[in-house]
């Protein structure tokens, strides 16, 4: 029996440039692609996207608001990456997930399905909460979290290019979790 492709977009949460989150997804992805996923990068950045506000009429919110409930649509797994700002995610994560209540009406639900790996990069060491954080959120929107969580140390970086290779292995150990995880599980819920 052939396996279809599972689908995984990375969701990148950071606004900087360059950004050191954006790069720390890009190794996860590549290592997805590797384990025979086809992934896509979704850069928060260059969306507009509102602040999620739970609208009567959501069709009023703006196009980017329905590029990313698509591609969210698209993928079977997602690996989401924050900055860790005092100690949390950043705002533009937070609020890309809120408005995933878009899917709410989907069959499965939210991410129902979806397989999720979580990424922090820090400034310092600390970005634990950032990803407790994500893992909440995912957890309630139903999703399925992989056990393997990266948590990326400012001093991982030079020159906003990762030099760590521990952190390097982690970063592609999860991306290819969430492509593993992801072809097993689409199957199952979208009739594969």
């Amino acid at each position: 029996m052939e396996t279809k492709k599972a689908h995984i977009l990375g969701l990148g949460g950071s606004l900087r440039r360059p950004s050191r989150t954006r790069r720390a997804l890009e190794v996860a992805l590549q290592a997805a692609a590797e384990a025979g996923a086809e992934t896509r990068l979704l850069d928060l950045r260059t969306l507009k996207l509102p602040l999620y506000d739970d609208r009567p009429d959501p069709q009023t919110y703006p196009e980017d608001v329905f590029r990313l409930v698509e591609e969210v649509r698209w993928a079977d797994g997602l690996l989401l990456a924050t900055p860790v700002y005092h100690g949390t995610l950043s705002g533009s994560m937070k609020n890309a997930l809120d408005f995933l209540e878009l899917l709410a009406d989907d069959d499965p639900p939210w991410l129902g399905g979806r397989v999720v790996g979580l990424i922090a990069v820090a400034g310092g060491s600390a970005g634990t909460n950032a990803i407790n954080s994500m893992l909440f959120t995912c957890r309630t929107l139903h999703a399925w979290v992989v056990p393997t969580a990266v948590v990326v140390p400012g001093g991982a970086f030079q020159d906003d290019e990762l030099r760590d290779p521990k952190v390097e292995e982690r970063l592609k150990r999860l991306g290819r979790e969430v492509a593993r995880a992801a072809a097993v599980l689409a199957p199952l819920y979208k009739g594969g």
